[in-house]
């Protein structure tokens, strides 16, 4: 039932039942077809920027839901980087006027309502590679039974996996309609989302030590830990098995999600800090980690429960953690 709701939320698939067939049919052929002209081809036949974001994807794949070992599957790595170079290709350097004037002659080979196309200022962003986990794990148990911990995609034919990659490449670039913005150069989107949410923590939060002051008195910034839940929906952040039911919310909610992920992530921050100081401080992660030992020290003296002795001083290792990745934000580490 979850598939096809989730097909229908999205709008991928019709309510009309007579249309259902013939428009999951066209759009799953579409995706073949850009496979087989846009990824199936030798690197000689791509641009140096292409050939480096293919190569930044085959990286990014192994970095997908790590713990779950099923991500780890030869084949689901392939599918994985088959659906997210077809997100970051073309690149933007092939202008929307561009493509309307014709002067680019493969955009009639191209799906109509390709999403990089209608959105040329949005490309692959680290991090995107985490929205498409959900989708392919419940358009997957369509077709095999038991839990995730059982699948093995060799037990799925060619034709399966064809359409599997399909829904899920269909259903993420009508995810990815609603907010664009989150994932254009510096990601305003989600600045302006990281906003929202500091300002409404500290209007609801009547502590005696209101989360905001205490976060700001140790020079900490709500974009060093709420950028990625953002980013990646709290994929990285909550247990894996939990996250089908958490996105039937978030797709239940259409074109309000944006805003609706202001409000789960402040109910979110609120119980971590006031009830799991430790999960929270594990969900921070920094290129150099003195702010974080010095936001240890100080819950600590606050007397949080399961915070002990901190030492003064990180140790060597510490002090070697490594910076952010190119095109992160300051302070920000998307490991």
């Amino acid at each position: 039932m979850r598939p096809k709701v989730w097909r229908l939320l999205l709008g991928y698939e019709p309510p009309n039942s007579d249309r259902k067939e013939g428009v999951l049919r066209r759009k799953r052929g579409e995706y073949l077809d850009c496979i087989s002209q846009y990824y199936d081809i030798p690197d000689s036949e791509r641009s140096d920027d292409e050939v480096s974001m293919l190569r930044q994807i085959a990286v990014d794949c192994p970095r997908t839901v790590p713990d779950v070992p099923f991500f780890q599957q030869q084949q689901v790595q392939k599918s994985l980087e088959r659906e997210r170079w077809l997100l970051a290709w073309p690149r933007k350097s092939y202008s929307t006027t561009s493509l309307v004037l014709g002067h680019v002659s493969m955009y009639h080979c191209v799906p109509t309502g390709y999403w990089a196309i209608r959105h040329p200022a949005s490309g692959y962003v680290q991090g995107i590679n985490d929205l498409v986990t959900p989708f392919l794990v419940v358009f997957i148990s369509e077709y095999l039974e038991g839990g995730i911990d059982d699948w093995s995609m060799s037990d799925l034919s060619s034709d399966k996996i064809s359409n599997i990659e399909a829904d899920c490449y269909w259903c993420l670039t009508k995810l990815l309609d609603g907010m664009q913005d989150h994932y254009t150069f510096a990601q305003p989107g989600i600045q302006r989302l990281v906003f929202k949410l500091k300002e409404l923590v500290r209007r609801i939060d009547a502590a005696p030590e209101p989360v905001t002051q205490h976060i700001e008195d140790q020079g900490l910034e709500f974009l060093q830990f709420a950028f990625r839940w953002f980013n990646c929906l709290l994929i990285r952040e909550i247990p894996f098995n939990l996250i089908t039911r958490l996105w039937d919310t978030y797709l239940a909610e259409g074109d309000a999600l944006p805003d609706f992920l202001v409000y789960i992530f402040a109910s979110f921050l609120l119980t971590l800090m006031k009830n799991a100081f430790l999960a929270f401080l594990d969900m921070l992660v920094f290129p150099n980690c003195l702010h974080l030992l010095r936001l240890v020290r100080q819950a600590a003296g606050l007397g949080i429960p399961g915070v002990g002795n901190v030492p003064s001083t990180p140790s060597n290792s510490e002090m070697d953690s490594p910076g952010p990745r190119d095109g992160a934000f300051p302070g920000i580490y998307m490991a």
